[in-house]
């Protein structure tokens, strides 16, 4: 039966948990997650668990934070002035916002810590240290890219 490598686009049914088995993730009631295997478009955990797998074959993979979404990086904590704010915006711990870079490039921040004049933002990935798990069934091998083929 055919297997799964590099290159095949799949589709995937999963389930993410965190290691006290909150779920943070699921496709269940939604279509099967599709993707090329290899391309990056997943995280490298996900794409070496589902590589070998056969159509109908389901199990669990368990993904090290360094090929998940890595370590927590102090250099993504930055402290924002309070006057910064709009007016109207009462800031909170947790609390999940949009910024922008120099660049016009937008990117989701969360807000760590509230002080008198300033609050700190985190701009980790909401998973970065975090060891994940993840439940797998492979439904669908489509395949990888066709070959380009030069014609004289």
């Amino acid at each position: 039966m055919e297997q799964v490598k590099n290159g095949d686009t799949v589709r995937v049914h999963y389930h993410g948990k965190l290691n006290d088995g909150t779920t943070f993730d699921s496709s269940e009631g939604r279509e099967p997650l599709e993707f090329e295997v290899g391309s990056g478009n997943v995280i490298a955990g996900f794409d070496s668990g589902v590589t070998g797998m056969q159509v109908g074959e389901k199990k669990t993979i368990n993904i090290p934070v360094d090929e998940a979404y890595g370590q927590k990086q102090d250099d993504l904590l930055m402290e924002f002035p309070l006057d910064r704010f709009p007016a109207d915006m009462q800031p909170e711990v947790g609390m999940q916002l949009n910024m922008s870079n120099g660049a016009g490039q937008n990117f989701p921040v969360v807000i760590r810590e509230v002080r008198e004049d300033s609050v700190v933002l985190d701009a980790n990935h909401p998973l970065a240290g975090e060891e994940l798990t993840f439940d797998l069934e492979l439904v669908e091998i489509k395949g990888g890219k066709s070959p380009l083929i030069i014609m004289p």
